[in-house]
């Protein structure tokens, strides 16, 4: 009985030592990257229009705060520009203003043309939802009456490095 424990005691520890002689291992490498992520959106439905004015001054500047804006960068020193298509008519600017995530810098009002102008600049390394945007509508009496009309607004966000 005793040999028959010490047979299966032995059989044991030589099919265990066999199981690991046999281990096997493997490796792989994994390759990544994170491309530049550069990403604006903007939300809300801005509507102006001018109704008033004072006797004798210009036609009653209008603002409209229903907007807001969310950015994603991982560069630093990005920025955000806007522009429109087409020309405002005569005697008519529309303003956009951003407000700035936290470490950038807003350029305050601007107007808005053709071409592109800085909106808010010293982006770097954040996302951020919820940023204020608002819009500014002034006319001067050389504008006349003009029909309800509007602007597609284009806001590009241009990385730095």
């Amino acid at each position: 009985m005793k040999a028959i424990r010490t047979i299966t005691t032995v059989t044991a520890l030589v099919v265990a030592g066999a199981s690991a002689a046999f281990a096997q291992s493997a490796t792989q490498t994994v390759t990544f990257a994170i491309d530049p992520i550069n990403q604006i959106s903007v939300a809300g439905a801005p509507s102006l229009n001018i109704t008033t004015a004072s006797a004798g001054s210009a036609p009653t500047t209008v603002t409209s705060s229903v907007g807001s804006w969310a950015v994603t960068t991982n560069q630093t020193g990005a920025k955000v520009t806007a522009s429109i298509a087409s020309a405002m008519p005569t005697g008519v600017t529309l303003s956009a203003t951003l407000g700035a995530p936290s470490g950038a810098t807003s350029a305050g009002a601007k107007p808005l043309g053709t071409t592109a102008v800085d909106l808010v600049s010293g982006i770097s390394k954040l996302n951020a939802s919820g940023l204020a945007l608002s819009y500014q509508l002034d006319a001067t009496a050389a504008a006349g009456v003009v029909a309800s009309t509007s602007r597609v607004v284009t806001f590009t966000i241009t990385g730095g490095v």
